[in-house]
């Protein structure tokens, strides 16, 4: 069984506000900073709505039965278009069963908007059964079923008022955490030309999510201990053999809690 790790990062799609808005003229940062002001006014929460948020990164980690791996799609020059392209393109080569942290409350539902502007194709993710009779059981689209795995909705029972950031998942469970960056500082670190950062802390959101499945994956029976310490040992292989210094960083801070 192939299974996808997946986080994504976004900034406010500042053209979508200049048009909205009527703020033409104004720079990038200061429309912007206006979109938050008035989902501030509005709301109450600088949280943007789902559609006003640009898609700048999507990190994977992917466990097949060959390979653990863990990569950010595209590179420093690719676009929103392309990003979301690669991933809807994966799902249709491998049907992977994805998994992520608040999935299905925000990064999918983000990547259903941005999928729609960039005139993605995305058959196999939109199955229900019609076509493929194994997914009208199990498909991508349905909250209960498993073929998207939303730990954060899966282990807080649905219900909102269990909900836990995955910052606070990790510190509870002794994994290494943000390490120092958080998504509140995408916006500002993009404007600074310092997009690397944000796809490197993406992976880190990724890894994370990973050892909470393991962990998951343990309290519910489908991995037994000396499973679970293969897969935990299998990963920290994978981050040794790299020569990417935010793996680095993780394994380290991830060895100090013991």
């Amino acid at each position: 069984m192939n299974r996808l790790v997946f986080d994504i990062e976004t900034v406010p799609d500042v053209e979508l506000g200049r048009r909205t808005f009527n703020l033409e003229g104004l720079s990038d940062a200061q429309v912007a900073k206006a979109m938050y002001a008035m989902r501030r006014q509005e709301s109450g929460s600088d949280f943007l709505p789902l559609e006003q948020h640009r898609v700048v990164a999507i990190s994977c980690l992917l466990r097949s039965r060959e390979q653990l791996k863990v990569w950010t799609l595209g590179d420093l020059h690719s676009s929103e278009a392309e990003l979301i392209a690669r991933f809807f393109d994966g799902l249709e080569k491998y049907t992977p069963d994805l998994v992520s942290w608040n999935g299905g409350g925000f990064d999918l539902p983000v990547l259903h908007y941005r999928g729609l502007k960039a005139s993605v194709q995305a058959p196999r993710y939109w199955e229900t059964g019609d076509e493929d009779q194994s997914f009208r059981w199990n498909n991508y689209l349905s909250r209960f079923h498993w073929r998207h795995l939303d730990l954060m909705d899966v282990i807080s029972g649905f219900q909102a008022r269990g909900r836990a950031s995955l910052a606070d998942m990790a510190l509870l469970l002794g994994f290494p955490g943000k390490l120092g960056f958080s998504g509140a500082q995408v916006w500002d670190a993009v404007l600074d030309g310092q997009l690397a950062a944000v796809r490197n802390y993406c992976e880190i959101d990724v890894l994370n999510t990973y050892l909470v499945l393991l962990r998951f994956e343990l309290f519910r029976g489908r991995l037994d201990s000396a499973g679970h310490e293969h897969e935990l040992v299998r990963l920290r292989e994978l981050l040794r053999g790299s020569g990417e210094a935010h793996h680095q960083q993780f394994l380290q801070a991830w060895e100090a809690l013991g």
